[in-house]
């Protein structure tokens, strides 16, 4: 932390948050990696966690307190451990809230109101502060109360059921978290959007993100309408999805009455993946060209692609038929042939990995997706870098943040807290030192 001594230091201005200071309450994921992405963007960022920890540092972990995924989220940031519910942290807080330009937060519904930190409060207090909120649902409406985490976020907004993935004919989820990560992005863009605001009004604001939002977005695609010529089949596939529901049906028969948006031979042929002779392949012909192009590589003949409308039954008998043909062929050859064929065509196309294939992989250390960490007590961590690249040294991945407690003190006397005021905090549980 910086304390107002060195506002007089010249800001770095190729780091585009050099010189913001960001308040973290929060935890998991959606709030921890907004701030994360803040810090590697030059913001300082001080990370206010219960006195248990934030609940991620017990997921398997590398060193006491320190797990993988705590770390992949957090890094770049400062530590205060603080009880916020009792009122000897009030004057910490206040203190914390004075300091800061940015507030985030993702509380349960209502908790915010109940520690003194809603939104609205923290603004008539300070008009130039920035506050950035994560919920479940949003904070309006009749579920703006309830609790609710990634994968039930994703069944609630629809992208779930988008995702079209099925196990033992249940829906399943993609990525359990891909909601929560969107989040993030929506919530880092709404802090960048809430600081250029002030930076032209000298006013700073209200940011509100919800996992709900962030997973419909996920599911942009098939959340769109027209209302002259969408409506009516909607309405009539909504009418037997109740009559199916009454009678009990399976999610499987349930799911048949939803209208399918996308072409059958986008799904058959063009847009998905294949087994090879040895591994496992994606392909994506997103355009009528490239699907041309992939028939003439295989040489295939799709008489499909020369219609404009695929909606009448026969066709998905066609396309059935010819995808048993091209899954055939697919298996005959290898994956690093059908690669070579398939990429000199120009049609994207990539070998399915696994996740710990690509710690090692030339490409994307090349663009440096990954970062390794120096950690105090968990030694070197491989992990994600910052998304983004901006010229000059406009995104770093930061540093470690320090293990739990271990800055209290120095935190609290940059807050302006002598030492027996510290000791006190300490003694009545209110700042801890360690797990």
């Amino acid at each position: 932390m910086t304390g107002d001594e060195e506002a007089s230091v010249p800001r770095n201005e190729s780091r585009p948050f050099d010189g913001i200071r960001v308040a973290e309450f929060g935890q998991f994921i959606a709030v921890p990696f907004c701030g994360q992405m803040l810090a590697d963007g030059g913001a300082e960022v001080l990370k206010i966690e219960a006195p248990s920890g934030d609940p991620t540092r017990r997921f398997n972990p590398l060193a006491p307190g320190e797990s993988r995924i705590f770390l992949s989220r957090n890094r770049g940031k400062h530590s205060l451990p603080l009880h916020l519910s009792k009122p000897a942290a009030r004057p910490v807080i206040e203190r914390i809230l004075a300091w800061a330009d940015v507030v985030l937060m993702n509380f349960r519904p209502g908790l915010e109101k109940e520690l003194g930190l809603a939104p609205e409060d923290l603004l008539a207090e300070n008009p130039r502060l920035v506050i950035a909120s994560v919920t479940a649902f949003g904070k309006h409406g009749p579920d703006a109360g309830l609790a609710g985490m990634d994968i039930v976020v994703q069944a609630r907004s629809g992208l779930m059921a988008a995702n079209g993935r099925m196990t033992d004919g249940r829906p399943a989820s993609g990525d359990p978290v891909s909601a929560d990560y969107m989040s993030a992005m929506c919530l880092s863009f709404g802090v960048a959007s809430a600081l250029l605001r002030r930076e032209r009004s000298g006013k700073g604001g209200i940011v509100d993100v919800s996992l709900m939002h962030a997973g419909m977005i996920l599911a942009n695609n098939q959340l769109i309408r027209s209302e002259d010529q969408d409506r009516p089949a909607h309405d009539e596939a909504l009418r037997r999805l109740t009559a199916q529901r009454a009678a009990k049906a399976s999610y499987e028969e349930q799911a048949a009455a939803i209208p399918n948006p996308r072409f059958p031979s986008m799904t058959a042929i063009y847009f998905r993946t294949f087994e090879t002779a040895d591994r496992t392949i994606a392909v994506a012909c997103g355009s009528h060209s490239l699907r041309l192009k992939f028939a003439e590589v295989l040489g295939i003949e799709d008489l499909g692609l020369l219609e404009t409308s695929l909606q009448e039954p026969h066709w998905e008998v066609y396309y059935a038929d010819l995808k048993a043909q091209v899954e055939n062929m697919m298996r005959q050859t290898s994956a690093e042939t059908w690669i070579a064929r398939l990429n000199e065509a120009g049609i994207p196309v990539a070998a399915v990995r696994f996740p710990i294939e690509l710690f090692d992989d030339p490409h994307a250390h090349a663009n440096q997706m990954f970062h390794d960490m120096d950690h105090p007590a968990a030694g070197t961590v491989r992990m994600v870098g910052p998304p983004v690249e901006l010229d000059g040294d406009g995104f770093q991945p930061a540093d470690p943040t320090p293990t739990f407690g271990s800055e209290a003190d120095r935190i609290l006397h940059e807050l302006g807290f002598d030492q027996a005021a510290i000791e006190a905090l300490v003694a009545e549980g209110i700042v801890r030192r360690e797990l």
